[in-house]
């Protein structure tokens, strides 16, 4: 088992890229019909990884464009084999554990320790609190004196976030308002706390082992495998939309024939 050589050289998405490849070993490559008819290549096994993968990407290139002075840390290992940090933001306006949900298109309710997606409870309030503590102890062990951590939850692309009542820790965001907050924070650390901090969380000693296998290889199976997904996605829309077109064609042509069909109606009724 062996570390990355620093924590900064991780990559977003890295520990659920590499569990979406696990789980699609074995997987059949799909016959030419099912890649005609646009079959989805992943495994049911697979797809929540992959999912999660495709929204921790989508923030992490989100957080790389903050402005001078930030940096962020992605995928970093904690615990079990399967648990990460999905993202740590370090800045003027502090530290930051970013979990990472991917609901595109689904209706986000929060009100306190509670939230739900499109009606499902979860437990992300308290997963994102938990995740802020860990790193605020690793921290604490490590700093001489305490760093507060602040646990963000970001969604990627919602149909919308309802707040009823605020989580009195946890701040919950869209994807696309994240890098906004997080500038506008107000300023609570100097250039070379930032710089202490960074140092810290790069020691691949404060983190989980793990087996780094070959990073590249994994960004470039995933980025084929991403590919194939959305080329089947787009098929399948073709093929919808070719359905719905046949269906019209079926309906102009059968309205078309109205004028003839009514004497011929007409008559049996008279008749």
């Amino acid at each position: 088992m062996a570390t990355a050589a620093t924590m900064r050289d991780r990559f977003a998405g890295q520990l659920v890229i590499d569990e979406t490849l696990r789980r699609q070993l074995g997987v059949a490559p799909r016959t030419s019909v099912q890649r005609f008819f646009g079959s989805c290549p992943l495994s049911d096994d697979a797809r929540p990884w992959y999912l999660g993968a495709v929204g921790e990407i989508a923030v992490g290139d989100i957080l790389e464009r903050l402005p001078e002075g930030w940096s962020a840390r992605h995928a970093l290992p904690v615990r079990t084999k399967e648990s990460d940090i999905d993202h740590v933001v370090v800045g003027p306006g502090g530290v930051f554990t970013i979990n990472t949900k991917h609901h595109a298109g689904k209706s986000i309710w929060v009100a306190g320790r509670t939230m739900l997606v499109d009606g499902q409870r979860q437990q992300y309030i308290r997963n994102a609190e938990g995740e802020s503590a860990r790193l605020a102890r690793l921290l604490g062990e490590r700093m001489p004196h305490h760093v507060p951590v602040h646990p963000l939850i970001v969604v990627v692309d919602p149909k919308r976030i309802m707040v009823k009542v605020r989580p009195e820790r946890v701040r919950v965001l869209n994807s696309h308002e994240v890098r906004r907050w997080l500038k506008q924070q107000p300023e609570t650390l100097s250039s070379d706390a930032v710089s202490d901090l960074l140092t810290v969380i790069d020691d691949p000693t404060l983190w989980r082992a793990t087996d780094t296998g070959d990073p590249a290889e994994a960004r470039r199976q995933f980025a084929e495998l991403h590919d194939q997904v959305r080329a089947a996605r787009c098929r399948r829309r073709l093929w919808a939309f070719a359905g719905m077109a046949a269906l019209l064609a079926l309906a102009i042509g059968a309205l078309a024939q109205l004028p003839t069909l009514f004497p011929l109606v007409f008559g049996a009724l008279a008749g």
